[in-house]
């Protein structure tokens, strides 16, 4: 089998957010261009330490593309510890992310690239708590298979960008494996600890890029853990090797296209999240797993 190995470490940059004092973020893709991180557009990890009073966010709208929201530390109500989200903002969705309360949360947003032939799907919502994730927990690792599949688990969320979203907690010295196809693009982000593959290892605030491979085939990737607790997440997909135009909230094919969503925003076509129909809301439960 393939054994994949890392082409690329970078450092990940913390600075103040666009909430205000209380709100470190780093972009972790900044700097490398689309053509590298296909099909990932955006991965922010947000950490939240705000005092509440004057709401800060708010609505503001999505349109051609995916976003995955991870909650590494939730307050329990509406951000519960461990839950994910995949909002499909299709040909156009309104969400609210407004605070006003005391917050101290940590998430890991992603935004990911519909295919170009589904890039105007009708909005979608899915979630899933942790509770429901599929999950290995002996006393050297816990593994939490968020979206795709990891040793033997299948996650239920369905992807229209065939993706691979793995949590993993190990202890010193210890190794875990990870299949995945050779064609897909992906990156290993370390919160905590460090984390050695194919002889390169990866510490807190990196990311190891893997190598890349136009094979369709099956490939591995071995983890060996080196300090103990160490924590880090394989966010991993299928590439489009299609350009796209980015502005703002949208990304399109074209820029007609994030001229018409721009219009289609102003004049109200969008609907609110809490608006799409139940249809197209999804919560996972055990019986789904």
């Amino acid at each position: 089998m393939l054994q994949r190995t890392i082409a690329n470490v970078t450092q990940t940059k913390f600075h103040q957010g666009f909430l205000g004092k209380g709100h470190s973020a780093a972009a972790v893709l900044e700097g490398l261009p689309y053509q590298y991180t296909d099909p990932f557009i955006v991965f922010m990890d947000d950490r939240l330490d705000l005092p509440g009073g004057e709401p800060v966010g708010g609505a503001h709208p999505h349109a051609g593309f995916e976003t995955l929201t991870l909650v590494l530390k939730g307050n329990e109500e509406d951000w519960p510890t461990g839950s994910f989200e995949i909002m499909t903002a299709g040909k156009g969705i309104v969400h609210t992310e407004e605070i006003s309360t005391e917050q101290n949360i940590h998430i890991l947003q992603v935004w990911l690239a519909l295919p170009p032939n589904q890039r105007w799907v009708t909005p979608s919502w899915q979630k899933i708590l942790l509770e429901d994730v599929p999950a290995i927990k002996t006393d050297n690792y816990e593994i939490v298979v968020y979206s795709g599949s990891s040793n033997g688990l299948v996650s239920p969320l369905k992807n229209y960008t065939p993706l691979t979203l793995v949590d993993f907690k190990i202890k010193n010295n210890q190794q875990v494996v990870q299949q995945l196809p050779a064609n897909y693009n992906g990156l290993v982000y370390v919160l905590k600890g460090s984390v050695t593959i194919a002889n390169e290892t990866i510490v807190a605030g990196q990311s190891g890029w893997l190598n890349k491979s136009t094979e369709n085939v099956a490939s591995e990737i071995e983890f060996l853990s080196s300090a103990n607790d160490t924590h880090f997440v394989l966010y991993a997909a299928q590439s489009h090797h299609v350009p796209i135009v980015s502005h703002g909230p949208f990304i399109g094919d074209s820029t007609e296209d994030i001229t018409r969503l721009y219009r289609e925003y102003r004049n109200g076509e969008m609907p609110h999240l809490n608006d799409i129909p139940a249809n197209q809301k999804t919560v996972y439960s055990p019986q789904d797993v």
